[in-house]
């Protein structure tokens, strides 16, 4: 079987990683995007993208093509907003909660801020999992790429 890679990205940190980890281990790679996109710059990224993140909203998103059937492992990828997940993320977990319960699951995190574990701890609670079966948590990797974040991201893969 397969591994997808699902993620979100704003700024292309997580984007950036994505296709790292799919690299390194032969994953599909499902970028996920909200019909109506989130503003990406000044007060308003932050104000909009938060509000929408703590208040559990589920946007709807663009079409993509995910067929759980097809993989075993499913590795969700998201920038932090406001101490959780992205709402686009929560969307795809509500469409596919049921094919999920069986699948091997890890996550990477990326952010600027603060609340990576936080933002983790929700996502598990969110899919209904104990424990993820890798984590990975990145600060700005695209703009701060280096051999510590390279190391981080193969280790995260050979846990897989």
């Amino acid at each position: 079987m397969k591994t997808a890679i699902v993620y979100y990205s704003m700024s292309g940190n997580t984007k950036f990683i994505a296709d790292k980890i799919a690299e390194n281990i032969d994953a599909d790679v499902i970028r996920i995007e909200p019909v109506k996109a989130y503003p990406d710059s000044g007060v308003r990224k932050f104000i909009w993208g938060g509000k929408s993140a703590v208040m559990g909203n589920t946007p709807k998103l663009q079409p993509y093509d995910f067929d759980a059937d097809k993989y075993d492992t499913i590795i969700f990828g998201t920038p932090v907003w406001a101490s959780t997940f992205t709402p686009p993320i929560r969307t795809f977990i509500e469409e596919n909660k049921a094919s999920l319960a069986e699948k091997k699951v890890a996550v990477f995190i990326c952010f600027s801020g603060g609340g990576a574990d936080k933002a983790i701890d929700k996502l598990k609670k969110y899919i209904g999992i104990n424990e993820f079966a890798a984590e990975l948590i990145l600060v700005d990797p695209k703009e701060k790429s280096d051999q510590e974040n390279e190391k981080k991201v193969k280790e995260f893969c050979e846990l897989l």
